[in-house]
């Protein structure tokens, strides 16, 4: 099921690998678009972009600023070659420096037409301290190979250097696909992103490395964009936009309760009855109609306080706390979604397969998800012959827990590694990290591309969690798809901390401020 069906074509949320960036520019140039009418094009861009920042930035410096361009061997070196012209024509104080004397022959012609405008090229590297700025054009998209000797030494000394750096497309010494460092690479303050996002700027391991990231679009034409990719992009960005409009509104003005959706949360223990609280927290923010607590008899009192908008189901409990099993008149088809995991430990091994014995979603975190790599029916590694194959089911891992879940699974980067194991398992994948990854097992992959280091706290996961749950109960009564709510979930929980952020600090930003923060993200409705 496509998660696009009634989402307009969207640029911003296209995301491609180095060979599909390639495969559509060769679409471009066959069609009888001209290798240097594009880049004139493209330049043209970053050149208005750049302006724009400039002039924002006047400030920070006494006059113009010199800008030292570093231009590479390839396309990547011709586009900067460009630029380079566009404002040295404005005005501003240019100069270039050239690693490598080979040129394809497109770039050194835009290097012969700087030299005959009296732009000067540095004889090394170390000319470069009384530039202001510098713009990488070294590499752009499709590198592979890493920096080594006299390349490598000059990323690592521009990245000992205080002037802010600008790459064209990526920061050179980054893999397209992956974010990957390839030996060295170099620490961007603005990435300029060309055309359609790339993945390995969406990556964890790249972030340190891309700063801002801006696109810069060139107007590639839909058609050649859908003769590539299709007319639904297996990889995108969530947006604020496709956020909102994924999400179960606006409501009808009849609406009760029970059109609202009933979650049933499985979660806590004596040692951890803070994460039921907070996961509770979560799905209260959600909007969700009701939500029933299972939880360990002795917690009852305190949810109830806690939360006495919620029914509280008192559990057996083990003798250190833990839940021993659900209620045995419990009615599993009453709930629209289950959420298990958060502060169970994993001494009730029982409760996954209690709750798999109806047919609702179910979301599994912290220790559901270690019930479930523990199962027998998971080690065998047979997913398709396995209790769990058929039923609606959505894991959110953090890497520690993916690699228990999925321990012989390699990929290049994490998000085609929850990609693969979505497939696999015939779940919806969330993959935590500092960018999260929704895959799918059609083998869709959403990244939300907005987060803050403010989630590093404990609890903010068990929140997650609850508002997951919420939206896809409320969802599945409206019939939502149960992917889009599940991305919608993510966006939602991370915007919500980056507003606390704005208030509190990334250091302020506990999880019952992130809780309590949810429901003043969507605004007001009109």
């Amino acid at each position: 099921m496509s998660i696009e069906k009634s989402i307009e074509f969207n640029r911003d949320r296209i995301i491609v690998n180095a060979s599909d960036m390639a495969a559509i520019e060769t679409r471009l140039f066959d069609a009888g678009f001209p290798v240097a009418a594009l880049m004139e094009k493209v330049a043209g861009r970053i050149a208005q972009w750049l302006s724009q920042w400039l002039q924002q930035t006047a400030n920070e410096y006494p006059n113009r600023p010199q800008i030292g361009v570093l231009v590479g061997p390839g396309h990547n070196g011709g586009d900067a070659l460009v630029v380079a012209r566009e404002l040295w024509l404005q005005g501003y104080p240019i100069c270039l420096y050239r690693p490598l004397d080979k040129a394809k022959s497109l770039t050194q012609a835009h290097l012969n037409y700087a030299q005959s405008l009296g732009i000067p090229i540095l004889d090394t590297y170390d000319d470069l301290k009384s530039c202001h700025l510098i713009l990488d054009g070294l590499f752009g998209f499709g590198q592979t190979r890493p920096l080594e000797g006299d390349l490598a030494q000059l990323v690592t000394w521009l990245n000992q250097q205080p002037q802010p750096c600008i790459s064209i497309d990526i920061p050179s010494g980054l893999h397209t696909d992956t974010g990957e460092v390839l030996g060295v690479a170099l620490r961007a303050e603005v990435t300029l992103c060309l055309g359609l996002w790339k993945r390995g700027l969406l990556c964890d391991r790249a972030l340190e490395y891309v700063g801002q990231v801006q696109r810069i679009d060139f107007d590639i034409p839909q058609a050649d964009i859908e003769a590539v990719l299709g007319p639904s992009p297996a990889w995108q960005r969530i947006t604020s936009d496709w956020a909102k409009q994924a999400l179960p509104l606006p409501r009808a003005q009849s609406t009760h309760k029970y059109q609202q959706g009933h979650l049933l949360l499985i979660a806590g223990s004596g040692q951890y009855a803070g994460a039921a609280i907070l996961a509770a927290l979560g799905a209260r923010a959600s909007g969700v109609g009701m939500v029933t607590l299972a939880v360990p008899e002795s917690l009852k009192p305190l949810l109830n306080a806690q939360l006495p908008e919620a029914l509280v189901l008192s559990c057996p409990e083990t003798p250190d706390g833990a839940i021993a099993q659900l209620p045995s008149d419990i009615d599993l088809s009453r709930y629209d979604a289950i959420a298990l995991g958060p502060g169970l430990t994993q001494n009730s091994p029982s409760l996954l397969q209690q709750s798999l014995q109806h047919r609702a979603p179910l979301i599994l975190d912290a220790d559901g998800l270690n019930l479930l790599a523990a199962a027998s029916d998971w080690q065998q590694g047979q997913p398709e012959t396995t209790f769990w194959r058929n039923h609606p089911l959505i894991l959110t891992p953090h890497p520690g827990e993916f690699r228990r879940l999925f321990p012989n699974l390699s990929q290049p980067s994490p998000p085609e590694a929850a990609q693969q194991a979505a497939k696999q398992s015939g779940a919806i994948l969330v993959l935590k990290g500092a960018r999260v990854a929704i895959a799918t097992p059609e083998g869709q992959v959403h990244m939300n591309p907005h987060s803050t280091p403010a989630l590093a706290r404990g609890g903010s996961g068990d929140v997650l969690t609850g508002l997951i749950g919420g939206l896809v109960a409320t969802g599945a009564r409206q019939q939502h798809p149960l992917p889009s709510l599940v991305a919608a979930a993510v966006w939602w929980h991370a915007q919500g901390a980056l507003q606390a952020q704005k208030q509190r600090s990334s250091l302020g930003v506990d999880a019952s401020t992130l809780a309590q923060t949810l429901p003043d993200v969507l605004g007001r409705e009109r």
